[in-house]
C-alpha cells in the first residue's frame, strides 16, 4: 500500500482529496497537514511517504517554500502539486516543477468538479504514475461509463484505422484571412520537428529547448499535456531561457523556422497547409481525445499528406501513448524521423515506451541529448 501525505490549507479540500485517495486499493492516507510546516514536522519526525499531494497557496509555509526547504535539508519526496486553473497561479505552478515537484494537476473551483469523475481520474492516475504503479490496473470508470452503468475497461491502444481529417469552415477562413496578412515563407523550408511531451515534461523540456539553436532549420510544434492558462507561461519561461523563439501557439499564425509553437492549453492544434510553403496554425475547442486536449495524436494526423521533406518526431516523458497512433498514420504518407526519449531519462516511461513497441522509432536519446539528436538531423539555416 502506497502512503500519501495530503497538504492543504483547506479542511474540506483535504478531506475530498483524501476520500479519492482512500477509495483505491493500492493507494492510502494517513497523514495530513495545513500547511508547509505542519508537513515538514511531519516528516522531520521520521515518517516517509510514497508521495506528498500539496497546495501551493498555505499561511506560514507555503507550496514553494516547503519545496525550498525540502532542496535545502536533502529530504528527498515525490510532490505532486494540485493547483488552481487561474492563470495567476501558473507561473508559481511552473516554479514548482523547477524545484522539483513530480508535476501538477488542476483543482477545480467547483467541489462538484473536485468530487467528479474527471478530476479523481486525474489524482489517481497521477499518484500511480508518482507510485510507479501499474495505470492499467486503475479501475475509475469514464464519465460516458459511469453514467451508462458499465463497468470500466482499460484503454485500448491500438492503431487507430479511421482519422479525423474534418477541419472546422472557420478553422480555414481565420488561416486563410492570416496567410494573405503576412509575408509567406521562403521555398526552402521543407522541415518540420513535432515535438510531444506530457507528465515530467515542463521540467524536461528545460533540457531540450533552451539548447536548440536559434537558427533551426524548420518550425517545432510542441504538444504538452497542460490545462488552459498554463501554457502562455510555459512559453515565456522557455523563451527566457533560450536562443530558439518560443510561444504560445495562436490560431491563424503562419509558423517560421527557429520557432516553436506550444499548444495552448485546453486546445487542439492543427497545421493546415495553403501551398507548399504556407503553413498555419489551427486551433479549436473540440472535445478531449482520449481525455487530452491538447492531444498529440491530433496534431500529428493534421501533418499527413503535407508537403514537408520530413517530419521528425520527438516524443519524451509522459503518462498513456499519446503520439503513437498519430506517428503510425503520419508514417504512411509522409517521410518521418522519430526520435524517443530513453527509459533511464524519462519521469514516466509511457509514451516513448509505447511508440518504441510499435517499432516506429529511429533513435532513442538520453533527454541531455535530445536537442543535440534535433538539431544534427534538421540542421541549421
Amino acid at each position: 500500500m502506497k502512503k500519501i501525505l495530503v497538504v492543504d490549507d483547506s479542511a474540506l479540500m483535504r478531506r475530498v482529496i483524501s476520500d479519492i485517495i482512500n477509495k483505491d486499493k493500492q493507494l492510502e492516507t494517513s497523514d495530513y497537514a495545513a500547511d508547509g510546516l505542519q508537513a515538514l514536522h511531519i516528516l522531520e519526525s521520521g515518517k516517509h511517504f510514497d508521495v506528498i499531494v500539496l497546495d501551493i497557496h498555505m499561511p506560514n509555509m507555503d507550496g514553494l517554500e516547503f519545496l525550498r526547504v525540502l532542496n535545502q535539508k536533502g529530504i528527498r519526496q515525490k510532490v505532486v502539486i494540485v493547483s488552481t486553473l487561474a492563470k495567476e497561479g501558473a507561473k508559481e505552478t511552473l516554479e514548482a516543477l523547477e524545484l522539483g515537484a513530480f508535476d501538477f494537476i488542476t483543482k477545480p473551483d467547483k467541489l462538484a468538479e473536485v468530487k467528479g469523475v474527471s478530476f479523481n481520474r486525474t489524482l489517481i492516475q497521477m499518484l500511480y504514475a508518482a507510485c510507479d504503479l501499474d495505470i492499467s490496473q486503475i479501475s475509475l470508470p469514464s464519465q460516458e461509463e459511469e453514467k451508462k452503468g458499465r463497468t470500466y475497461k482499460p484503454v485500448n491502444y491500438g492503431i487507430r484505422r479511421s482519422v479525423w481529417r474534418a477541419t472546422s469552415q472557420d478553422m480555414l477562413l481565420q488561416a486563410d484571412r492570416n496567410l494573405h496578412s503576412k509575408a509567406p515563407l521562403g521555398s526552402g523550408t521543407k522541415k518540420l520537428v513535432a515535438l510531444a511531451c506530457s507528465t515530467g515534461g515542463p521540467k524536461s523540456l528545460q533540457q531540450v529547448i533552451p539548447f536548440l539553436p536559434a537558427n533551426l532549420d524548420a518550425a517545432v510544434l510542441l504538444v504538452q499535456h497542460m490545462p488552459a492558462g498554463f501554457t502562455e507561461s510555459l512559453g515565456k519561461r522557455l523563451d527566457e531561457l533560450s536562443k530558439i523563439h518560443v510561444k504560445e501557439a495562436e490560431s491563424g499564425e503562419q509558423i517560421q523556422k527557429g520557432t516553436v509553437y506550444i499548444a495552448r492549453g485546453g486546445s487542439q492544434m492543427r497545421l493546415i497547409e495553403k501551398g507548399k510553403d504556407a503553413h498555419c496554425i489551427a486551433l479549436s475547442e473540440e472535445p478531449p481525445r482520449n481525455g487530452l486536449r491538447p492531444c498529440a495524436d491530433i496534431m500529428y494526423e493534421s501533418l499527413m499528406e503535407s508537403s514537408f521533406d520530413e517530419i521528425t518526431c520527438v516524443v519524451m516523458t509522459g503518462m498513456g501513448a499519446d503520439g503513437t497512433r498519430g506517428i503510425l498514420q503520419l508514417e504512411k504518407t509522409n517521410k518521418i524521423y522519430v526520435i524517443a526519449q530513453d527509459e533511464a531519462s524519462c519521469i514516466v516511461y509511457g509514451m516513448p515506451k509505447m511508440i518504441a513497441e510499435a517499432g516506429a522509432v529511429d533513435e532513442v536519446q538520453s533527454l541531455k541529448n535530445i536537442a543535440d539528436a534535433i538539431t544534427k538531423h534538421v540542421g541549421v539555416q
